[in-house]
């Protein structure tokens, strides 16, 4: 089983988005805090995310690279709607403009 699931994150790594995208995996909401279950609407709002893996940047007019705001294992903080979706294997991704995502957590 834990081979299966480094098969699976090995995939997604393998995955380089192009110039400024950035591949995340949203984080699954907790269904409870503190032994309180949480409603469903409650838990589908979570927009957190991890990335995976980032491209290697847009360039400028002179063709100089401009960096990438995250880095691969960031938690980010997504927009609610967006995103290209992407399967792999049996895991879902999305792809987002580095410039859509709003923020980067801090733990």
């Amino acid at each position: 089983h834990a081979l299966h699931e480094h098969d699976r994150a090995s995939m997604a790594k393998r995955l380089i988005p192009l110039l400024d995208r950035v591949l995340v995996q949203r984080m699954e909401a907790p269904k409870s805090v503190g032994g309180i279950l949480l409603p469903e609407s409650a838990t589908s709002k979570l927009n957190e995310g991890k990335v995976i893996s980032v491209g290697p940047g847009r360039r400028d007019k002179d063709g100089a690279v401009i960096p990438m705001g995250v880095k691969e294992g960031d938690k980010v903080l997504l927009p609610p709607y967006g995103g290209s979706e992407v399967k792999l294997g049996d895991e879902e991704y999305f792809i987002f403009r580095d410039e859509d995502l709003l923020g980067v957590l801090k733990d």
